[in-house]
């Protein structure tokens, strides 16, 4: 009786929240231009939150560009910090301008609310490269940083630059070693996985969403992809934490509410996030956009947001991006 009674009150306790609170004039900003990924994140959820009835009426979707993300985060701070109306979509992007110093205030400005899928990250060569597991590679490079030339979608000090370094520097790497790791950049994933094939460059890190073709196709051989877990489009592909190295890579999509926001608003919009990550329509739509259903909320997102942007200042600096 008793176990049954604290399924009911576990129950209670999701559905609560999501009957105490409703937005009455949702709105989503959108960081960039009509077009990019937070743009898709805000008008995909916004649609999805009114077709399955999670809101009432129309999610209001607000474009307000500038400086990769800062502008918003600074109107948000400075304009609409306990809008319990607003959510702004966020993802890997905007955390790792905060932690280069990039936005105008830290983590603790805002209030970290979900995550909801995931690009995931994979490391490729290729197919018939000398190296065989991720093991095999991490290995060469940690005797010499040097030795491979790595690239991906991103600049120096980028995502797909970080991720890799961080996925070294947990396999054992020294830190004041990362930057002895050559990099070259591409406009994306599928120019680096082309540069690779051709003989070009020695290994790719990037969003396997940009290059799954390439490896369903046979084209290059994958040594791991940075998820929690293999992933269901490519089952064959061993994940990075089976190969001994406990490290998740992904460029998430999700959403931050201002700082000042109450426990009702905050609590009321996570258990509305949580209701549209469990349903079909997000699960089927996720997926057809080449996103990872992927869920971390509340606390939980909180701690992950502020240990990534710990780890992403801890690699910058080692490489030189900040001081």
């Amino acid at each position: 009786m008793f176990r049954r009674l604290g399924r009911v009150a576990a129950v209670a306790a999701l559905i609560l929240p999501l009957a105490a609170f409703s937005p009455q004039n949702p709105e989503c900003i959108a960081p960039a231009n009509p077009g990019g990924g937070w743009d898709f994140t805000c008008r995909t959820v916004g649609k999805l939150l009114t077709d399955t009835g999670l809101v009432s009426g129309q999610v209001q979707v607000t474009n307000m560009t500038g400086a990769v993300g800062a502008v918003a985060y600074a109107n948000v701070a400075s304009k609409r910090s306990d809008d319990p109306d607003l959510v702004v979509a966020t993802s890997t992007v905007g955390i790792t301008q905060i932690a280069q110093g990039k936005y105008p205030a830290g983590v603790d400005a805002m209030r970290w609310l979900a995550m909801l899928g995931a690009d995931v990250g994979v490391v490729l060569v290729q197919k018939d490269s000398k190296f065989n597991s991720l093991q095999d590679l991490l290995a060469a490079l940690k005797a010499d940083p040097g030795s491979v030339v790595a690239a991906g979608s991103s600049g120096v000090g980028g995502w797909d630059h970080l991720r890799l370094l961080m996925l070294l520097e947990k396999a054992g790497m020294a830190t004041d070693q990362l930057k002895s790791v050559k990099w070259v950049e591409f406009s994306g994933g599928g120019d680096a996985v082309t540069q690779l094939m051709g003989g070009h460059i020695g290994v790719v890190s990037t969003d396997i969403g940009e290059i799954g073709g390439f490896i369903q196709s046979g084209d290059v051989k994958v040594l791991g992809v940075m998820s929690g877990d293999r992933l269901e489009a490519f089952p064959d592909a061993p994940t990075a934490k089976e190969q001994g190295v406990d490290f998740e890579g992904y460029n998430w999509r999700g959403f931050y509410m201002g700082g000042k926001v109450s426990d009702e608003a905050y609590d009321g919009w996570l258990a509305i996030m949580q209701k549209l990550y469990e349903s079909k329509e997000w699960q089927e739509t996720a997926k057809s956009k080449g996103l990872t259903p992927i869920w971390r909320g509340g606390k939980d997102f909180e701690a992950f947001v502020r240990q990534s942007e710990e780890n992403m200042r801890k690699v910058s600096k080692a490489i030189g991006v900040i001081k």
